[in-house]
C-alpha cells in the first residue's frame, strides 16, 4: 500500500549551497552540469566533484500533523473540540479537526446548493413547481453532505480522518489496484 506518512528526501550541497533537482548548476571551477545530472549520476560521481548528499527534513501532511517527535512519530493535530478555561477571561472552544472538516463540508454543500436556491424561493413566493432535475440534484447534495458529516463524526483518530480523503494504491505496477477514498463524491449539476 502506498500511503507514506514520512518521506525522507535527499539534499545535495555543493560549496555550502543547496542544489535543486532538475536545475542546471556550475561548480566552483566553472564546469557546467545539465538539469538532469543530479538524478542520473551515482553517489561516487557526485562526491568526485564535491557534492555532499544529506537527508533533507522529513515531510508530513501539515493539514493533519504538527511534525515528528524525537522518536520519529507523527504528532497529530487536535481531533476533537476542547474547551479552554484560562485563569483570567472567558472560556473558549479550541476547534478540532473534526469540527473544521464538518464546517468545510457545510460550506461546500451550501455553495453547491446556492445556484438553485432561487427555485425554492420562487416555489415559496409564487407557487411555481421546482423542476424534477433540480429537486433531484438538491436532494443528492443534501444526502452526500449528510453522509460525509456522518463519516467525519465517526472517526476516532487523525489517521482515520485523513484516510477518508485519500485514494490508496495497493500493489505495484500492472497489478496495482486503486482503493478510492471513503468520502462520497459531490454530485454534478446537470440542469
Amino acid at each position: 500500500m502506498i500511503n507514506i506518512h514520512k518521506h525522507q528526501r535527499q539534499m545535495f550541497i555543493l560549496n555550502e549551497k543547496q542544489l535543486s533537482l532538475d536545475t542546471p548548476f556550475t561548480t566552483p571551477d566553472g564546469t557546467q552540469y545539465p538539469a538532469n545530472w543530479l538524478r542520473l549520476s551515482t553517489s561516487e560521481e557526485k562526491q568526485a566533484i564535491g557534492i555532499i548528499e544529506a537527508p533533507d527534513s522529513p515531510v508530513w501532511d501539515e493539514r493533519y500533523f504538527w511534525g515528528y517527535d524525537n522518536e520519529g512519530n507523527l504528532i497529530p493535530k487536535q481531533l476533537e473540540d476542547e474547551i479552554i478555561t484560562p485563569e483570567e477571561g472567558e472560556p473558549y472552544t479550541k476547534t478540532g479537526l473534526k469540527t473544521q472538516h464538518i464546517n468545510q463540508n457545510k460550506q461546500t454543500s451550501n455553495k453547491l446548493l446556492a445556484p438553485t436556491d432561487w427555485y425554492v424561493i420562487r416555489k415559496l413566493e409564487r407557487n411555481i413547481d421546482i423542476p424534477v432535475d433540480v429537486v433531484s440534484y438538491r436532494s443528492a447534495v443534501i444526502e452526500v453532505a449528510t453522509q460525509r458529516e456522518t463519516l467525519i463524526k465517526s472517526v476516532t483518530t487523525v489517521e482515520e480522518l485523513k484516510g477518508l480523503y485519500e485514494t490508496t494504491y495497493v500493489g505495484i505496477g500492472i497489478s496495482a489496484t486503486i482503493q478510492p477514498h471513503a468520502m462520497p463524491e459531490w454530485p454534478n449539476i446537470n440542469i
